[in-house]
C-alpha cells in the first residue's frame, strides 16, 4: 500500500518507517524542512514537504503522495516540565488539533481509506475506579488545570478520527515510551535523575504507569496499518505497575540507591500538581484488545527486562 507518515523523522517515525518499508509498503514521509529530506530518504521513505499547520501545504503533500493510508505521528514534546505541564504540551496540542484536522481534510479530499493517529494512553484515563483501564473506559473528565489542555487536545483528535465515517479511523493510545530516542533511555535526563536520586516517589506512589518499548509501538502501528479496524487500541506492555514499584526497581537496574520518598506537599512544591497526579493517581491500561484484534504482541512484554539493553 501507499502510506503517508506525518512525523516520520521523530522517535516513533524512525522506528515505524523502516518497518513499513520492510513490510512491502511504499512509504512517503511528510516533513517540514529541506534538511529532513536526507533523513527521510535514509529511512526508506519518499519525502514530501509540508508544514502540518498549513492546510494548503498538507493538501498538496497528500495529493502528491496519493496514499491509501495516512499515519499521524505528529508531536513536539521534548522535555516535560511537570511544573509547567500545559506549556510542555502546548505545541503538541496544536498539532493534535490543527495538524490532525488538516490531515483529515486532505485525506478526505484524496479518498484515503484508513487513517491511523497517535493518541496517549499513559496520562489520559479517568482517575477513578480500578487501576487498569480498557478502551471502553472514559478518558479523564475532571482534569487538573495544568493537564486540561492536553486532555482536551487528545479528546479532539480522537473524536475527529473516530467520527470520520468516510474512512477507517484508528486511534492508538500508546503507553509511556522507552527505548532509543525517547526520554527513558540510557543516558537520558530521566534516567540520570533516577541515578542521582533526584526522582523521588511522591506520596504513596500509587499512580499506575503503562510503558511500551518504542520498537513494539512501531510494530503495533504496522499491524494497525495492515489489519486494524475502526476504533481505539491501547498499545502498552503486559506489566502496568505503580510508581512505588517500578521506580525503585529501575533505580536498582541503574545501580542507584533507592529513590527518596517525599510527602505530597513536598512533591507539589518540586514537581507541581501535575507531577503529584502522575505519581499518585494515574491509571494503567490493558493491551488485551490490541493482542486480540491486531494480532500483535509486544516483543518486550515487561519494562523490567526491556528498559536496559
Amino acid at each position: 500500500m501507499r502510506v503517508l507518515v506525518a512525523g516520520a523523522t521523530g522517535a516513533m517515525g524512525t522506528e515505524l518507517v523502516p518497518r513499513l518499508v520492510d513490510a512491502g509498503h511504499e512509504v512517503f514521509a511528510m516533513i517540514r524542512s529541506e534538511s529532513a529530506k536526507v533523513r527521510a530518504a535514509q529511512l526508506g521513505a519518499v519525502p514530501v514537504l509540508a508544514d502540518a499547520l498549513d492546510r494548503a501545504q498538507v493538501e498538496a503533500a497528500v495529493r502528491q503522495a496519493a496514499p491509501e493510508v495516512i499515519v499521524n505521528q505528529l508531536t513536539s514534546i521534548g522535555h516535560v516540565d511537570t511544573r509547567n505541564f500545559e506549556r510542555s504540551f502546548a505545541a503538541t496540542g496544536r498539532l493534535r488539533i490543527e495538524g490532525n484536522d488538516n490531515l483529515l481534510a486532505a485525506a478526505r479530499a484524496a479518498g484515503v481509506r484508513r487513517f491511523v493517529a497517535q493518541s496517549n494512553g499513559a496520562f489520559t484515563y479517568a482517575r477513578t475506579g480500578g487501576p487498569i483501564k480498557n478502551e471502553e473506559d472514559p478518558l479523564e473528565f475532571a482534569p487538573i488545570s495544568q493537564m486540561a489542555s492536553m486532555i482536551s487536545a487528545i479528546k479532539h483528535l480522537e473524536n475527529a478520527v473516530l467520527s470520520a465515517d468516510w474512512t477507517e479511523g484508528i486511534v492508538l493510545r500508546y503507553g509511556g515510551f522507552y527505548g532509543p530516542g525517547t526520554s527513558m533511555a540510557p543516558g537520558s535526563e530521566q534516567f540520570e535523575m533516577i541515578r542521582k536520586r533526584k526522582f523521588p516517589v511522591v506520596g504513596d506512589g500509587a499512580g499506575v504507569w503503562s510503558f511500551i518499548h518504542i520498537a513494539d509501538a512501531a510494530e503495533a502501528t504496522v499491524a494497525a496499518v495492515q489489519n486494524g479496524g475502526r476504533g481505539v487500541y491501547n498499545i502498552v506492555d503486559d506489566d502496568p505497575a505503580p510508581v512505588s514499584e517500578w521506580l525503585p526497581e529501575l533505580a536498582a537496574m541503574l545501580g542507584a540507591k533507592k529513590p527518596m520518598r517525599v510527602p505530597r506537599f513536598v512533591g507539589r512544591l518540586a514537581a507541581g500538581e501535575a507531577g503529584v497526579v502522575l505519581m499518585t493517581e494515574l491509571r494503567g491500561a490493558s493491551n488485551a484488545k490490541a493482542k486480540r484484534e491486531l494480532g500483535w504482541h509486544p516483543g518486550h512484554p515487561t519494562w523490567r527486562k526491556g528498559m536496559l539493553p
